[in-house]
């Protein structure tokens, strides 16, 4: 895909704004449950994330941070997402730990977004390392999508939990956005309408409409 917008470009400028905006509007929501094997291999999961260094960046500071969870470790997380759980509702049923563990071993590859949100009285303020972080989302799902995977972002409870922040290592001024998950749809949800652009964009009046 690449290869061919950059030989297009020269010969029709129109051919890459075409290829990007049908792109953007390919990218779908898909749940972890719907997401199987196989995933992206090695290779395809380093282009994939190395489209987030196309992400725009304030100061530079390269904000954004993914954990891998490989298969091996996903029992690691169940039991985390389980602890978490147990320190919001000490009454929790050995049934709602056991969903709770099942959450980690969705999806063939599992990642934690987390974004270092700096330092007190950094130039680049938190809401714009947050921001830059989503934009590198973003392009993480696009490439995926591009490769003919499914992907989407889970979060809930247990992103702020003490379990969880230990065991991804989260510094004080880190924070964890979301999971990304990445894998072959294999069933569809009806699309979700798209809103209109008029439900999103306003005009400000210049000084003679007023």
């Amino acid at each position: 895909m690449d290869a061919r917008a950059q030989t297009a470009a020269p010969a029709d400028t129109e051919a890459p704004a075409d290829l990007a905006t049908a792109l953007i509007h390919a990218r779908r929501t898909v749940l972890p449950k719907r997401l199987g094997e196989p995933g992206p291999d090695a290779a395809q999961l380093q282009r994939i994330l190395e489209a987030a260094a196309a992400a725009p960046d304030h100061g530079e500071r390269v904000p954004w941070r993914f954990t891998l969870v490989p298969r091996g470790a996903r029992w690691r997380l169940a039991e985390a997402f389980a602890q978490a759980l147990r320190e919001r509702d000490a009454n929790a049923t050995a049934e709602e730990l056991s969903q709770a563990r099942e959450k980690a071993f969705r999806s063939p590859v599992l990642m934690l977004a987390s974004v270092d949100l700096g330092s007190e009285g950094d130039e680049i303020p938190p809401h714009e390392r947050v921001l830059a972080t989503g934009c590198a989302l973003q392009n993480l799902m696009l490439a995926a999508t591009g490769m003919g995977f499914g992907s989407s972002l889970t979060s809930g409870q247990a992103m702020a939990s003490r379990p969880l922040r230990s065991l991804f290592g989260l510094g004080e001024r880190e924070q964890a956005l979301c999971f990304l998950n990445i894998g072959t749809v294999e069933s569809h949800r009806k699309p979700r309408p798209r809103p209109a652009v008029e439900q999103y964009l306003r005009t400000l009046a210049d000084n003679e409409s007023r």
